[in-house]
């Protein structure tokens, strides 16, 4: 999808991002911030793509050092005016490239947002960037989905999320096997007329993910299918994966 970037993500998803995910995410964003907290053991916690702060700000609550980096100047406002938000740290840029001052014993990047970079060489310096911030013992933690195109017929999908009597909004999806990428549209038509929220995303799998940590010096620790440490199964839809220092 040309000239769809996180920084456009950011500008049309802001103002209603908590909206959409926060309460809906509750109990999974309490459970994950609980394993992070563990994870963290203490230290100092960095978050790329630091988003409204919806794990961060918990994070910063429970007492650890949190510093984030962000794509989107509006998504970081809307993390300011939040209790907390404005005692975060965040640097604007690029998370496959943008640096910050420090080591860090707890990286992480979580809600599939690795996808958010639409290529795989992006992928691969977002890990190279994790790798430069990681301290010796720290770890770098991804959640991501499991891709499942069993849905889809000739590689594209349409499905209704919701509809009342005011609106409807259903959502199109075309995925593209050969660059990996998925272009989403989620239209919402009501008696104000219709409006369209594009998302674009590049999927890749655990395995593959694997190989982009070797890249930069990494060695995954564990695979979860979710933040309680449930087992990595051939039926799992998710994964949580923590990576460490492989030349420690």
């Amino acid at each position: 999808m040309k000239g769809y970037d996180a920084e456009e993500f950011g500008k049309r998803y802001a103002e209603r991002y908590d909206g959409l995910y926060g309460e809906a995410m509750a109990d999974e964003t309490n459970l994950s911030v609980e394993t992070l907290a563990e994870l963290a053991n203490g230290g100092k916690v960095l978050e790329f793509a630091i988003g409204t702060g919806r794990v961060a700000l918990p994070l910063a609550a429970k007492g650890l050092e949190v510093h984030g980096i962000e794509a989107s100047e509006e998504m970081v406002a809307k993390l300011r005016e939040k209790p907390g938000g404005q005692d975060i740290p965040v640097a604007i840029g690029d998370m496959s490239k943008t640096q910050v001052d420090g080591k860090f014993d707890l990286i992480y990047l979580v809600f599939n947002t690795i996808f958010n970079l639409t290529t795989q060489e992006a992928q691969v310096r977002c890990f190279q960037n994790a790798s430069k911030h990681l301290s010796n013992s720290g770890v770098f933690v991804i959640e991501t989905v499991l891709p499942d195109f069993s849905t889809y017929v000739e590689g594209q999908r349409m499905r209704g999320s919701w509809n009342t009597m005011e609106a409807s909004r259903f959502e199109i999806a075309i995925q593209d096997q050969v660059e990996q990428t998925v272009a989403f549209q989620r239209i919402i038509i009501s008696e104000d007329g219709i409006k369209m929220n594009p998302h674009f995303m590049r999927y890749a799998w655990p395995s593959e993910l694997d190989l982009m940590a070797q890249i930069a010096d990494l060695k995954r620790r564990e695979r979860w299918a979710w933040w309680d440490k449930t087992p990595f199964t051939t039926e799992s839809k998710s994964h949580i994966s923590v990576y460490g220092r492989a030349s420690k």
